[in-house]
């Protein structure tokens, strides 16, 4: 089936907001679940965090 994408969220850019997704990763891996950060297009001072089914 893929990858399929659960759901975004906008959210303001922070420092250590990438150790957030980073455990989540680790921690969820099992359970299907990936997590992703990437830079807003639009808004330079906001992240977009998106969550996925493997």
């Amino acid at each position: 089936m893929g990858i399929q994408l659960i759901g975004t969220v906008k959210v303001d850019k922070t420092e250590d907001l990438y150790k957030i997704v980073d455990i989540l990763n680790k921690t969820l891996k099992y359970d299907d679940l990936m997590f992703g950060l990437a830079k807003d297009e639009e808004e330079t001072n906001k992240m977009v965090f998106s969550i996925y089914r493997t």
